[in-house]
């Protein structure tokens, strides 16, 4: 049985997971019209494992005796000046998922709810990756410079990217 503190918690986390899902989604069509079909492609799948996110909460919440919420979100920002822009804003708000699944996991010791809080290291895990990820794309971009052909080389590798975080690596 889920707390009232928890559940609301968590479903304020549904919240941001679904924002997620529709940040990624706008950023995917905004790089679909400008021609980056390798990012489009990139940000699609990563709208999509949001939406996966938050519907592993949804389902959470409501196998443990509360009643997810499904709430109105907040319009994405559709426009970006650059590509580098966009994925400095996709670092930004990957840090602040971290910040919220961290705040979680804090609710879920202080209230001692232990199966929650071991439901939730999965995300801890999750958000040490994608900020790896976001991390390495900057990286990228950033030897790119201004090189076009940097640029259209970055496009068509996005999409295979891997990325190593500490929460993948099998030491040997």
């Amino acid at each position: 049985m889920l707390s009232e503190n928890i559940e609301k918690a968590l479903n304020n986390q549904i919240k941001i997971e679904a924002e997620s899902s529709q940040i990624y989604l706008a950023m995917a069509c905004w790089a679909e019209v400008k021609g980056l079909e390798g990012v489009a492609g990139f940000m699609f799948k990563q709208s999509q494992e949001e939406r996966d996110h938050m519907l592993k909460l949804v389902k959470y919440v409501n196998e443990r005796g509360g009643h997810a919420q499904v709430s109105a979100l907040a319009a994405p920002n559709v426009t970006f000046n650059s590509f580098k822009e966009m994925f400095e804003e996709l670092y930004k708000h990957e840090i602040f998922v971290s910040d919220s699944i961290n705040e979680l996991v804090h609710i879920s010791l202080q209230e001692k709810d232990y199966s929650t809080h071991n439901f939730l290291q999965w995300y801890v895990a999750e958000q040490i990756e994608e900020e790896a990820v976001a991390r390495t794309i900057l990286d990228k971009i950033n030897l790119i410079g201004d090189d076009k052909g940097g640029l259209y080389l970055f496009d068509r590798d996005i999409v295979t990217l891997t990325v190593n975080s500490a929460s993948t690596v099998n030491p040997q």
